[in-house]
C-alpha cells in the first residue's frame, strides 16, 4: 500500500532532526521508501505563540497494518526527544501518517486519512510536489491546494534531505 506520512520539527536543529527521522523510518524492510518532498519552512498554525517548522512530506510502500505505521512513527518521534506537553505545541518531531492505501478508519487513535489534512497547505504542498498525481479523499491535493493560503509555506531550496539508505 502507498502511505503518505508528514514530518515536522520546529525545536533544536530542524534539518538534522527530519534527516534523521527519514533515516530512522526506512531502517527495515518493512517501509520501501518511495519519495521525499523538497524541505518547506511554514508558520505554526494553531496552538501557543512558536517558531518555525521545517516540513517534508514522504511517500512510502507498505504491507504492515496502519496501527503498526503508527507506532513505528510514534516510535521514531519518542527517539528524537518528542514531548506531549500542550496540544500543537512546539516539538522536536512531529510524524503524521497522513493516508495509508485506501484505508478509511474512524477510531480516535488513528483517523485515516488524516482529518484535517485536506485543509494544511504545510502538508498539501509538499506531497503535491512529492507526488503530483495525489489523492486524498476522491480529490486530487492540487486541486484540494488550489483554495488554500500558501504564503506561509516558503520552499527553502538551500536545505535538501538524502534519500535513505
Amino acid at each position: 500500500m502507498k502511505v503518505v506520512l508528514a514530518l515536522g520539527s520546529n525545536l533544536g536543529d530542524r534539518f538534522d532532526t527530519l534527516q534523521g527521522a527519514l533515516d530512522s523510518l526506512f531502517d527495515s524492510r518493512e517501509l520501501e521508501f518511495v519519495a521525499v518532498s523538497p524541505v518547506y519552512e511554514t508558520d505554526p498554525v494553531g496552538g501557543p505563540d512558536q517558531g518555525a517548522y521545517l516540513n517534508v512530506v514522504v511517500i512510502a510502500r507498505s504491507d504492515l497494518e496502519p496501527r503498526m505505521l503508527l507506532d513505528r512513527a510514534q516510535s521514531v518521534e519518542n527517539a528524537f526527544g518528542r514531548v506531549r506537553v500542550e496540544r500543537w505545541g512546539a516539538r522536536t518531531l512531529d510524524v503524521d501518517l497522513i493516508s495509508v492505501g485506501n484505508v478509511v478508519s474512524d477510531d480516535p487513535e488513528l483517523t485515516l486519512p488524516h482529518p484535517r489534512a485536506h485543509e494544511r497547505a504545510f502538508v498539501l504542498v509538499p506531497w503535491v510536489r512529492a507526488d503530483p498525481d495525489a489523492v486524498l479523499g476522491g480529490r486530487s491535493v492540487a486541486d484540494l491546494l488550489s483554495g488554500l493560503d500558501q504564503e506561509y509555506v516558503r520552499l527553502r531550496p538551500d536545505l535538501t534531505l538524502q534519500s535513505p539508505e
